[in-house]
């Protein structure tokens, strides 16, 4: 369905505008996680904050004009090929709104007076995890717009493995020897982390898998070209 979703964006249709705010959402929530990790991980200046929250709202406003031109579309305009895809975009900018929120909360935990996650087996695992998500941010897009299936359910399965890993972690922070600033930080990372992932997930979904099971993915039920 993602293939036809895009060509129509890319052309002439009203249906476009729609899919340039969404780009432009994804976009935006994607630096947002990346200048967020910078503050939680690397110690970059707290102020940076501000501008995600300058962000968020631009993310915040997109998702709103979206959601109005697909109700004066489905009101006015629309045809009925359309109503699947202004469905589909309905759940998919609620994802990318979700992915704004964890950015920001990520970059707060330095707030909690816990620092950096520390140089240990433990930190490791979140950065090794952080280096994945970040992947994952940096590829969705292209296997959104190309509608890449081949791609889409190679990056569903790992992704799947690291959300695991998130669990993991939090588990063996909750066993650690920390002090409760660090392991507050560092298990609430390991959860914003599983979170970003879980919604990016949600997104590649619509690449394999019928409407009314988006967000959902079984190896068996995906879709055949």
């Amino acid at each position: 369905m993602f293939r036809e979703f895009f060509s129509v964006f890319r052309s002439d249709d009203p249906l476009s505008a729609m899919g340039e705010r969404f780009t432009r959402m994804l976009g935006l929530t994607s630096d947002m996680a990346l200048a967020a990790a910078r503050i939680y991980f690397d110690g970059a200046s707290p102020e940076g904050r501000q501008a995600l929250y300058e962000q968020d709202i631009q993310v915040n406003k997109l998702e709103r004009e979206i959601r109005k031109l697909i109700v004066t579309h489905l009101s006015v305009r629309s045809r009925p090929v359309d109503v699947p895809y202004c469905l589909l975009l309905l759940s998919l900018i609620k994802d990318v709104e979700r992915l704004g929120d964890y950015a920001k909360n990520l970059a707060e935990l330095t707030t909690l007076g816990g620092g950096p996650p520390p140089d240990d087996a433990l930190g490791a695992e979140l950065r090794a995890i952080r280096a994945h998500v970040e992947m994952m941010f940096r590829d969705t897009p292209d296997v959104l717009t190309t509608a890449d299936r081949d791609r889409a359910v190679k990056m569903i399965e790992e992704g799947r493995g690291y959300t695991k890993r998130c669990d993991e972690l939090m588990k063996r922070v909750a066993a650690s020897g920390y002090d409760s600033p660090v392991a507050v930080s560092m298990a609430l990372g390991g959860r914003y982390y599983k979170r970003f992932a879980a919604h990016l997930l949600n997104l590649l979904t619509s690449v394999v898998m019928p409407l009314h099971k988006l967000d959902f993915f079984d190896e068996k039920a995906v879709v055949q070209e």
